[in-house]
């Protein structure tokens, strides 16, 4: 099955373990800006360089830098018939970037899922956010993520509440977007994201 979708959704929400199980389910692969950045960082590249001056502050990447690393990965033979961006596009500028990237190719995207958590969590950083950033430093702890401290989570879910959340509204206009409930267990969750994919895309 072609599917070319974005996934949106608050730091913790459960996107990375959702993008993996969704990439299975439809035999796409699952691009995390974030293992991008991160490959670029421990390869010392150039745009690794560049990007983890701004990683390490809990700031988004400019977006000079993100398109050409999201745009590489995307003529890989295994995008060629479908992918899954998780972590991308993350600013209105980067939503146009997408498009120009795909249109280039005749290709446009299929649907973007939002996971949602509490909105109140990320809309309005106030102590309510204390649950998200706890597990955060919990994960950052399990997979031995050192630059993940609580400033620079908190930073972060700032950036999101500031500049990715309003992309739900962009793609909502354009009748692409899929609200889907990210409280529960995982399989839960990913049972709910399927059906929504099911009935959109036919899957």
């Amino acid at each position: 099955m072609s599917a070319r979708m974005v996934l949106l959704g608050p730091p913790g929400a459960g996107k990375g373990t959702q993008a993996v199980r969704i990439s299975e389910r439809l035999s796409v692969p699952a691009i995390s800006t974030g293992d991008i950045f991160r490959a670029h960082v421990a390869g010392s590249t150039e745009l690794g360089r560049r990007a983890r001056a701004y990683m390490d502050k809990g700031e988004y990447v400019p977006d000079s830098v993100t398109n050409a690393m999201v745009a590489d990965r995307l003529t890989e033979d295994d995008a060629a018939s479908g992918f899954l961006l998780d972590g991308y596009p993350r600013t209105a500028a980067q939503v146009d970037a997408l498009d120009d990237m795909l249109s280039e190719r005749g290709e446009a995207l299929d649907v973007v899922v939002e996971i949602t958590a509490d909105a109140d969590v990320v809309v309005e950083i106030t102590a309510d956010a204390d649950a998200v950033v706890e597990r955060l430093l919990g994960r950052a702890a399990e997979q031995g993520r050192a630059d993940d401290t609580e400033p620079v989570i908190r930073r972060r879910l700032e950036v999101y509440a500031e500049a990715t959340a309003p992309l739900a509204a962009i793609y909502e206009g354009r009748g692409l977007l899929l609200r889907v409930d990210g409280m529960g267990g995982i399989d839960e969750v990913t049972d709910r994201i399927m059906a929504a994919l099911a009935a959109r895309l036919s899957v």
